[in-house]
């Protein structure tokens, strides 16, 4: 190849590290910066200067996507023979090849050994998510601890269910594993890491073949994963690590940080090469995200923009959920009118039980929308929910939804300490026992209400579409629009998250969200009236928007604090369900009272905008609705939308 072709385009410290031949060096490449270039054309230089043949360099990283790019490039720059791989294929063909027995079958996912165990738990605990349980085990596993080690190292660690009887869980599955010749994922690697323990012969010949290694998104190395490289190296120290410390969001499978920061100490003659230029946002964008650099700690890194002057990011508070949902959908719209294709947004959320809001908003307003991570109709609690519905002709649904939600566990106010899966699981049930009783008329069957489920939120667009999707599934990506709702405490940070470290994860989590976008950028939160403004917001220098909500926010829920109307409302509710033979909360679910209270409409078409208040119970209850409001007073509201204060930052 032409040696000029390595070197064409490259920003001074890109060169810097493509020229850096010869280890150890370390590449703190911010978002957005061309890590992935610059690891690549140093991979080919140290072929091109033949300091290393290609089949002598390893190159590891996370996904096989990330090492499928990384070999298109190197091919592109006439490179062969180089290896590209995760960390997993790599130890898999390294045992196939060196082990002296074979490691025995991969067991394909844990998910079904785990359910089946799971059954056998008690009753409270039979309906956690395999997935949960799954995420615990290889939480031990990446930091090398095996059953006998799992109780007395947890600390403050919060299992997905009492710790006792996750310790047994853990057990039963590695002993069955065992007895059916199986290793999973984690074994791969750890054993691997005992293969070269103990066996010399194999690591004189892996080393005898590997003498230059390259690691890309070092700062989700965990510690099973640096074991295993340590193995490698074998005392020397020709490694070239790349990662962003501020990007460092894996903590539950074992990932940290430190491995990144701490390479110079580690290794003394380390280069460190710091990436700060970025090709990907507008300089507005990168001015918020650098905000949070003096709470990020760690190397320091401040982007500088590449890219020319864009559109100031929007930033606004509302005093009400429904008018954040319906700005998010408008700026959709907006976005989409002045050029922007659907499939180049992203909706960035905490937790995928969020999904739902969007879905339903997006569905109603005929905006494609696409779910990474699974539609609240195709997550388990709705799919098993559904299945059964669809046999019953019963119009008795909220009672038949509640009743399905119960079997399978579902619990109103849920226990501290549940795994993000169960989270979900537990709120799609509750969405789901809430969505029936809104539906419920005493006619429509349950047949009936699927179809409507259906209608209200749509079909995944399968790659087509608006992008809905978690904070964690957005790394590695980017949209020329990013919208970030619900910046809440409790939301983000996320209610598990109570130590310091947790909350600094969290705060990497933001700044990798807004890092996604290329040019338009959204941020949307709750006035402390409603819901705590997260601590974020301060930190981005939102605050004095969120204090200026506050206080019509607080008027605005007069009505509600002091009990009249609400109470009257279901004084109401209970009257007429007793008259009708139904549940209270099929008149009027508690979500719907309290909205009716805080938006006191004046007129059906009011009421009518009013979630949970479909065609049926308006033509119902809306006159007994209404009359109420007007005897419990003060005045209804002669607008028809609340208030909201906004801040173009």
């Amino acid at each position: 190849m032409e040696p000029e072709r390595i070197f064409q385009g490259l920003n001074p410290e890109q060169l810097r590290a493509v020229e850096a031949v010869r280890g150890p060096v370390c590449i703190l490449a911010g978002a957005g910066s061309g890590k992935t270039t610059t690891i690549t054309r140093r991979i080919a230089n140290q072929v091109a200067t033949r300091t290393f043949d290609g089949p002598e360099i390893l190159a590891v990283t996370f996904t096989d996507k990330a090492a499928g790019e990384m070999r298109a490039r190197l091919s592109a720059l006439e490179i062969t023979g180089v290896r590209a791989r995760t960390f997993h294929s790599a130890a898999l063909a390294q045992l196939h090849h060196l082990a002296a027995e074979p490691p025995g079958r991969i067991l394909p996912s844990k998910g079904l050994a785990l359910r089946q165990i799971a059954n056998s738990l008690p009753k409270a605990y039979r309906f956690r998510p395999a997935a949960d349980l799954a995420a615990e085990i290889e939480w031990a596993k990446n930091r090398r601890l095996g059953p006998e080690d799992y109780l007395a190292a947890l600390g403050n660690h919060e299992p997905p269910i009492p710790e006792d009887l996750m310790a047994g869980v853990y057990r039963t599955y590695e002993r069955r594993k065992s007895e059916q010749g199986l290793i999973d994922f984690e074994d791969v690697l750890e054993h691997c890491v005992r293969m070269f323990d103990e066996d010399e012969l194999a690591s004189e010949r892996f080393r005898a073949r590997y003498r230059a290694f390259t690691v890309d998104e070092y700062q989700d190395v965990n510690l099973l994963q640096r074991s295993l490289l340590e193995r490698w190296l074998g005392g020397r120290d020709d490694l070239c690590v790349v990662g962003d410390d501020y990007q460092s969001i894996y903590s539950f499978t074992g990932a940290s940080p430190q491995h990144l920061l701490e390479m110079p100490r580690l290794y003394p003659r380390t280069l460190t090469v710091r990436l700060e230029r970025n090709y990907r946002s507008s300089p507005e964008i990168l001015a918020v995200g650098n905000r949070l650099v003096a709470a990020l700690g760690g190397a320091k890194k401040v982007l500088t923009p590449e890219k020319p002057s864009g559109p100031q990011p929007t930033a606004r508070c509302f005093d009400d959920p429904h008018d954040e949902l319906d700005f998010i959908v408008r700026s959709v719209q907006d976005l989409h009118r002045s050029g922007v294709a659907f499939e180049d947004m992203g909706v960035l959320y905490r937790a995928n039980f969020r999904s739902e809001d969007y879905e339903e908003r997006f569905a109603a307003a005929h905006i494609p929308f696409q779910v990474r991570g699974g539609a609240f109709l195709k997550r388990p609690a709705a799919r098993r929910l559904m299945s059964a519905l669809k046999r019953s002709a019963t119009s008795e649904v909220a009672g038949a939804v509640r009743a399905l939600a119960d079997k399978d566990g579902y619990v109103e106010s849920p226990p501290e300490g549940l795994g993000e899966q169960e989270i979900t699981r537990q709120n799609d049930l509750g969405r789901l026992v809430v969505l029936a009783a809104e539906f419920d008329d005493g006619a429509s069957t349950a047949r009936d209400f699927v179809a409507d489920l259906e209608t209200r939120f749509g079909a995944d667009g399968d790659g087509r579409g608006v992008n809905l999707l978690t904070y964690h599934r957005a790394k590695g990506l980017e949209f020329q629009a990013v919208l970030l709702p619900r910046l809440q405490e409790g939301e983000l940070p996320f209610k598990r998250a109570r130590s310091d470290e947790a909350i600094a994860e969290e705060r990497r989590l933001l700044y990798v969200g807004i890092t996604r976008a290329k040019l338009h950028l959204v941020i949307t939160w709750l006035s402390a009236g409603r819901a705590a403004p997260s601590r974020f917001v301060a930190e981005l220098g939102l605050a004095a928007a969120a204090a200026a909500a506050a206080v019509p926010a607080a008027r605005k829920r007069d009505v509600v604090e002091d009990g009249v109307t609400v109470s009257a409302l279901k004084e109401w509710r209970k009257s007429r369900a007793r008259a009708d033979g139904k549940p209270a909360y099929v008149i009027l679910h508690d979500s719907s009272v309290q909205e009716i209270a805080e938006r006191t409409p004046s007129s059906k078409v009011q009421l009518s905008r009013v979630p949970g208040i479909g065609p049926a119970k308006l033509e119902r209850y809306g006159d007994e609705i209404l009359e109420v409001l007007k005897s419990a007073g003060p005045e209804p509201q002669a607008s028809e939308t609340s208030s909201s204060r906004s801040s173009d930052q």
